[in-house]
């Protein structure tokens, strides 16, 4: 004869069981260093995004907002550029590598690219967009 299972609980489980880690989410370096050496690949990214905010933010001179954002942007792809290359990122992996790569690198590459068209004075310009702005109503520069 056998034995009746156990009722199951309809409570939710305390903790998380069988998520894994993305692949490369280990330190860039050992416990022996200080934690923002050890994750210095985030740190590096944060720090020129930071730079780039800050440039934005204190520019005094005509289109000193772009190249702010210009820094931004590389700072975006540098992320992409170390998620790619380095085997361990740390805080830097947050899903797959292919997602975290491709994910970056059109936030980045948006960025920059649209920086490079933003008015006034555009440093790149596509006829398209011209012919887009006159067909909502924006006079042709």
């Amino acid at each position: 004869m056998t034995e009746p299972r156990p009722a199951r609980s309809r409570r939710r489980p305390v903790g998380t069981t069988g998520t894994l880690p993305p692949e490369g989410s280990a330190a860039a370096l050992g416990r022996d260093h200080a934690l923002p050496v050890r994750q210095w690949p985030i740190t590096l990214v944060l720090l020129v995004v930071g730079a780039g905010l800050a440039v934005t933010w204190f520019a005094d001179f005509k289109d000193g907002f772009k190249y702010g954002l210009l820094i931004l942007g590389a700072g975006v792809l540098l992320g992409a550029v170390l998620r790619l290359v380095l085997p361990e990122v740390g805080m830097l992996a947050v899903r797959s590598r292919f997602t975290d790569v491709i994910v970056l690198t059109f936030l980045g590459a948006s960025i920059v690219l649209l920086t490079l068209v933003a008015q006034p004075n555009p440093w790149l310009e596509f006829p398209l967009l011209d012919n887009i702005g006159q067909l909502i109503g924006r006079p042709k520069h």
